[in-house]
Formats: structure tokens, sequence, C-alpha cells
């Protein structure tokens, strides 16, 4: 322009102006407009003014900005309402409403304030107070009032900013599409979501058109809520009304997508911004890196951060938090420290939310200290604890049972002026719940009524599923209970639910459910299918399980190893190899990924139903595939192997695992050992335990269990009862068939005295009996009371006994054995009677057995 001799006036300056701003170059904006307007002689006006103060406005300088406002006043150029409007909106976007109030009070209009009365939220003041600048009266308008409703939804309250709203219709203002937009995610933001509704309808009546904004607003919210069919819906009227997708509206879609468990139409929905030459955001990119994180999928999340880099994107704290938050919940634990470490490198402090996410991390993993060096790094730089951190300290706690200490830890807190919110008390209810303290579970209960920390979905969900767990109150009252308070059940309430049913065996319950779920537009996701499909299962009913997996296909779900497994399960019933590699190519045709986690299940029930021969050719097509064995699958072989007495088999898989380099744990020495021991080989099973040992194995209960009872079932008493009392000295409690194992030993040899200990020892450390305890005891005192030598006294005494563990077992529901039946109708009945006792004995066990 310059050299063409085109002179530079103020728009041009502007202009320039402008540019620099929009690109957060503002010192760079200062110096154009200074040096044109010192060297070229050009007049500054209120708009160069204007564009700058919003420059400073939009990077949150706003105390900069209102320097620039006063530097204007001081060359004699007036502000205007445009001025005033963006440094309103600058103060509210921080937060910041004294400053946004004492400029409407001393240049906008009336002195005003907002105050509370009895809980009713007022405004107080007198009126129309002018401000005149340059012969021009300035009075606050549609934008001042906007500015002032998104900075209270935002920062304060959803009352405060309906105030204003009523304030505003009362001074003759309509709302536009922004101010309705600002209020209807005000609500969203309180979970008022059928108040945001509510408001999207009436800005419809007002002839006011919703815009891209104003629909984000409700997918988003209805996304977080479950409710993926109304997403689905209002993204069709967007659609039908030609309201253009811009990068807002496809960031929400694909981060609502990733929230219901649609990675897939997610990805789509990315690709899609990309072909419509839409450049992403770093709000886009975050969505796309916490969704992918989630997912565990880091290789993607590192290709984006490298694209990121790639284009200049910046990355940012809450980017830098969803790639730790990845890490973390993949158990990769030093990554996600490094990610920290690199973010700190480049200036980008953690909050405290990224500590939060580390040190939850580290105390599920079980490596306390290092949560704890994480917790005082943070106190070392400032960052206080929030309901955040505390919940992580709950919830290591709760996972340790420790709730007595966990509720210590919240009460000091609360003593320390933190106020435990809605989530602190949900997480305490939930723990107490887990530990069968119920009184103190529902203390948390009242204790959040009182302080009118109210319900939310999750915390009734906890409720439910607490009082459900407990069995003391059916789930339908329960239900009823939280629809008669107002609470519409969200998808976690209803997989709750339907698990109850199913557990329950009411299936036709379960099933009302679903389709009142579905009716009420909540799209099922995995866990309700997999409920539904197991619940159906454990009833024998595989063809519907089936059409529930169709139907699973049909909405994009492809069936989970859990899927898989609860059916390959249900089939196997029949212990027919055919049929259950065939229900397994179904499920793999409707879209099963063939992983190492598929073939462990098919591998496993293959194993369980004695069809050994089988599962070794499905580890051969697996490791031809390419996919390695690991330990889980050896054990399924080995297991399979020695329950079939197959024992040169199971040794042949144990030397081919040690031969891949796939480690052996304490289950594989376990399975060994029983096969060993089962089959009479005290030896090998001596020189095994030797070997497990020299690899750093140390016996487990189960271990215990095995060699226990291996060796009472040989008749091997001292040895048995050796390791019975070094089993029990080193805390570990035997298993009712280990007690039964001892017990028969001694039952069969005549020494009931001893077995009558072990019955006693096994009440004293809380191991129940069960049928086959009673069958045993009963049988022994029967055969005992029926040797020839002995004296009538201990003949009655004998048999008194009998009678009495007899009834005992009955009370107990407990069925008796044939051979139980046929002892123990001889000491019932009288001289001459014994058929009439049969036969009555008999009907009891018919009568018991149709239960």
């Amino acid at each position: 322009m310059v050299k063409k001799g085109v002179p530079v006036d103020c728009f041009t300056c502007n202009i320039l102006v402008n540019g620099f701003c929009r690109i957060g170059m503002l010192g760079r904006a200062e110096w154009v407009m200074d040096s044109l307007v010192n060297a070229g002689g050009i007049g500054r006006d209120v708009v160069g003014f204007n564009t700058l103060i919003h420059g400073y406005c939009e990077v949150g300088e706003v105390n900069a900005a209102l320097e620039l406002m006063e530097s204007m006043q001081k060359e004699g150029i007036f502000p205007d309402i445009v001025t005033y409007n963006t440094l309103i909106d600058g103060f509210c976007k921080i937060g910041d409403f004294a400053q946004a109030n004492n400029l409407i009070d001393e240049h906008l209009g009336s002195q005003r304030s907002i105050y509370n009365d009895g809980g009713t939220w007022k405004i107080d003041g007198t009126e129309n107070k002018d401000s005149v600048f340059g012969g021009l009266e300035l009075k606050r308008n549609l934008i001042t009032y906007t500015s002032l409703i998104s900075g209270y939804c935002k920062w304060k309250g959803l009352e405060e900013a309906l105030i204003v709203y009523d304030e505003m219709l009362m001074n003759g203002f309509l709302p536009d599409t922004v101010t309705y937009s600002s209020i209807m995610n005000g609500f969203c933001k309180h979970k008022r979501l059928a108040e945001a509704e509510a408001f999207f309808k009436e800005m419809e009546r007002m002839g006011v058109d919703p815009n891209h904004v104003s629909y984000s607003i409700l997918i988003d919210s209805f996304f977080k809520t479950g409710n993926a069919m109304e997403a689905f819906a209002l993204k069709g009227q967007m659609v039908v009304r030609g309201i253009a997708f811009d990068v807002v509206v496809f960031t929400t879609l694909m981060d609502g997508l990733f929230k219901i468990g649609n990675p897939g139409k997610a990805e789509d929905m990315f690709r899609s911004l990309l072909n419509l030459n839409l450049v992403p955001s770093h709000i886009t990119y975050s969505a796309l890196i916490d969704g992918r994180s989630k997912l565990g999928d880091m290789k993607g999340v590192k290709s984006i951060l490298q694209e990121m880099e790639a284009i200049n994107v910046p990355l940012n704290i809450i980017t830098y938090s969803s790639v730790i938050n990845g890490y973390t919940k993949m158990g990769m634990l030093d990554a996600a420290a490094n990610v920290m470490s690199k973010m700190v490198c480049q200036s980008i402090m953690p909050n405290v939310f990224t500590y939060g996410i580390l040190i939850d991390g580290y105390f599920k993993a079980g490596k306390q200290e290092i949560a704890l060096e994480f917790y005082k790094d943070m106190k070392l730089r400032g960052v206080e604890e929030n309901n955040f951190i505390l919940d992580a300290f709950i919830n290591n706690l709760k996972r340790g049972g420790m709730m007595d200490e966990a509720e210590a830890l919240f009460r000091d807190m609360m003593s320390m002026g933190l106020s435990p919110d809605r989530v602190n008390y949900t997480s305490l209810m939930d723990g107490f719940f887990k530990v069968g303290k119920e009184s103190a579970a529902l203390t948390m209960a009242q204790e959040m009524t009182e302080k009118n920390i109210g319900f939310d979905v999750v915390a009734y969900n906890v409720l439910i599923n607490g009082l459900l767990r407990l069995g003391k109150y059916e789930a339908q009252s329960l239900y009823l209970g939280m629809r008669q308070s107002g609470w519409a059940p969200d998808l976690a309430t209803y997989n709750t639910m339907i698990n109850a049913y199913c557990k329950e065996g009411n299936l036709e319950n379960a099933i009302k459910l679903w389709d009142g779920m579905k009716s009420n537009g909540l799209m099922p996701n995995s866990i309700t299918f997999n409920t539904m499909v197991g619940g159906l299962c454990e009833a024998g009913d595989v063809d519907k399980a089936m059409n529930f997996l169709n139907e699973m296909r049909n909405v994009g779900f492809h069936p989970t190893p859990t899927t898989h497994r609860l059916v390959l399960d249900a089939v196997s019933a029949d212990r027919r190899a055919e049929k259950i590699l065939v229900m397994h190519k179904q499920i793999v045709d409707m879209g099963l990924r063939l992983d190492q986690l598929a073939y462990n299940n098919l591998i496993n029930i293959l194993c369980r139903v004695g069809m050994t021969r089988k599962a070794t050719s499905v580890l051969e097509e697996m490791t031809e595939k390419g996919i390695s064995a690991d330990t889980v699958t050896y054990n399924a072989l080995i297991r399979g192997y020695c329950k079939s007495s197959h024992l040169k088999m199971a040794f042949s898989m144990y030397s081919q695992m040690l031969s891949e380099g796939v480690s052996p744990n304490i289950a594989s020495y376990n399975f060994l050992l029983g096969g060993l021991l089962a089959s009479g080989f005290m030896h090998e099973a001596a020189e095994l335990i030797d070997e497990m040992k020299e690899r750093g194995f140390v016996p487990n209960g189960n271990t215990y269990n095995v060699l226990v009872s291996g060796y009472a079932k040989m008749g091997n008493k001292k040895e048995s009862i050796r390791l019975y009392c070094e089993m029990v000295t080193k805390g570990f409690i035997p298993q009712t068939t280990t007690f039964n194992a001892l017990i028969s030993d001694f039952a069969k040899v005549g020494k009931m005295k001893q077995a009558r200990e072990l019955m006693n020892e096994m009440q004293v450390r809380g191991v129940p009996p069960n049928s086959s305890t009673y069958d045993i005891v009963i049988s022994g005192w029967c055969k005992l009371s029926k040797q020839a030598e002995l004296d009538k006294m201990l003949k009655k005494l004998y048999r008194t006994e009998a009678k009495k563990l007899f009834k005992e077992m009955d009370e107990k529901g407990f069925i008796p054995c044939e051979t139980t039946l046929n002892y123990i109708s001889s000491v019932l009945a009288k001289p001459g009677k014994k058929a009439d006792a049969l036969r009555l004995l008999d009907g009891l066990y018919k009568r018991k057995s149709s239960k």
C-alpha cells in the first residue's frame, strides 16, 4: 500500500490491530497502533481501542483492558456501549462480578445488587442513573444482560442468573439465541435437563431460532445422561433445519459417542470433520485423546499428540491430564508420571485434578508410598486438596475395607474447612454397604439429606445396589421409591435393577425393565446386554440370549469376551464339543474380536468339561494366528489334564509353558500337585513343592487345601494333620472340602471323636459345613454303632449323635445322600418298623429334591 502510494488511515490501522489480536499477538497489535499513530499521523478511534480491549479480554487480561479504557478517556475518546459490554463480559468470564457490576452501576444505569432474602434471590437498587459520554446516554442492553447471565451460570449459581434474566425481561429486553443458550447451559450444568428442554421449547415458541450452540448444549447433556436417542433426534433436527455442523457440533457428537461406548462412530465423526476441511480445535483434540485414552488406545493417543505438535496446536492442562488419565487407567503409571514431568518442563503446572489422577492411580496399584509422594509434591507446589483428592484417599481405604479410618479422614477434612460433596458421601455410603455396615451407610444417606446434599442418580444407585446386595429389600420397591422421589433412573439404575432381577431368576421383570428403558430413550450398553445374556443363559434359554446378541450387533455393539464366556458356559452343559465350537464361531461372526482372552475362554470351557484334546487343537490354532498363550491358557490345559488323570500330558503342557517363556504361577503348581496327589504320587508331589519354592513361589491357602486334602484322601493322617497345623498357623483358613477330607479320613477308621473335634474346629474358624460334611459324620456314627462288640450304652450314645446330626442337617435344608439314608434308617427305625422308616426318609429325600 505504502509503495503504491495508497494512504494508510485509521481503517487500515484497525484491520491490522484486529488481525494481530485474533492470533493472540497483543503486544504487536499495540505496537502497530502506536507506530502508525506516531509516525503516520493517524488518529486513534473508539473502534481501534475496542478491538484491543476485546483482545486483552479474550486472553483473560481484563485489568490491562480496563487500563486501555482509561487511556482512551485521557485521549478524549469516549467509551461506547461496546467498550463497556466487552469489559463486563471479560470480568464475567473470569468470575469477577464485583468489577462487572461496578462498571454497570457507574456507567450503565441503576445502582443494583443481588441479595438473598430467606432463600429467595432478589434485586435491590435505584433506577436510571444516566451515564452520558460525549453527549450520548449509555444504557444496559441485551448484550450486557447476556454477559452477566452467562457469567453467573459459569461461576456463581443458576439462581443469580435467573434473577438477572427476570430483570432483563422487566426492562423490556427479549432474549436472543445467545441468552437462551446461556440459560440452557446453566440448567444443564446443574443437571436440570428438563428445565433446559423447556427453555429450548420456549425459545422456539418465541420465534428465536436455535443455533448450533443451542443444539450442542442439549446434545452434550443427553449423551452425558446416557440418553443417546434424544441426542440423535436433536442431531436429526439440525440436519432438517439446515444448521451447518461446525467444529463445536462435531466435537460434541464425537465426545458423546465415546461416552456411550461407541468409539467406532466417534472416530467416524472425527473423520467427517476432516473431510469437510474443518480444522479441529484443541478441544476437539482433547476430546479425541480422552476418548482413546479411556479405551486404552495409547498408540492412537500418541499419534494425535504428534499431529498436534506438527500443526502447532498447543497442548494444555486438559489435554495432558487426559493423556495421564489414559496411561493411569492402563496401569502404565511410569508413563503417566513421565507425561507429567514433560508437562512441567513446558511450564504447564499440574492442577489438583492432575495430581488426583496420579494419586488415585498409584493407590489402586497398591503403591501407597508413591501416591503419598505425589500428595507431598502437590502440597509443596501450593496446590490445596479438594474433594477429588479426598475421594482418592477414601476409595483407597475403602478398597482395604478400612471404613472406620475412611470416616475418620472424612471428619478430619471437614474440621479443616473442606466441605464434602455428594461424591464423597456416596463413596463412603458405598464403602459401608460393601463391608456390611448397613446402619453406617444409611447414616451417611441421612447426613446428606440433613445438609441438603441432594441424592443424584449415582447416589440412589449406590443405595439401591447396597440394599439389594444385603438381600433385605425387594428390587421393585426400591425402584418405585426412586421414581416417587422424582429421580429418573439412568442407565446404571436399569443395569442394577436388571442384574437384581436376573439374580432372582425373575427374567420376566428383567425384560420388562429392558423394554421400559428403551421406551424412555435410554440405549442399553454392553453391561446391559451382558447381564441379560447372562441371565438367559443361567435360565438355559440360549436361543433368547442369541436374539439379544443379534440386537446388540444391530445397534453397533460387538460381543465382548464376557458375553462369549457366558454363552459358551451355558451351551457346555450338554458336554458336546461340537456344540461349543459352533456357538463359538457364531459369536465370532457377530464381531467378537478373536484375541487371547477369547481363546482362553474357549480353551477353559473345553477343558472344564473334559475335552482336553479339542482344547489342545484350539491352542495350536491360536498360536498359528500369532496369538501367544499366557499363564491362564496353560493353567486351563494343565487343570483339564489333571482332572482327567492324564498327568503325563499335564506335565508336557507345563514343560511347553516353560520353554515358551511363559511363567507359571502358584495356581499352576496347585493344579499339578492336586493331580499328583489324586494319583498317589507323594514323592513326585514333594519334589514339585521343592521346585516351586526354588522358583520363588510361597504356598498359599489353595496350595494347603490341595496338600491337606490329597494326603488325607490317601490316609496319611500324620502328614495331613501336620500340613493342616502349618496352614492355620500361617493364617490360612481351610475350605469346607479340606475339612471334609480330614473328617472322612478319621471317620473311615472309626475315629469319630477326632472327626467331631474337626467339625467343632470348622465352627470356630467360621467355615460352614455342607451336605457332604453331614453325610460323612452321620454315616461314621452309624457305622460305629453297628459294631457287634459294643455295649448297649455306647451303641445308644453313637446313635443319639447320628440322630442329632441328622436333625441338624434337616434344619439346615441339606439333602442326605442315599448312603446316609440307608444308614440312618436303621438308627431311626424301631424293631419291625425299618421299612416304614425307610419309606419316610425316602419321601423326605424326594420332597427336598423337588424344591
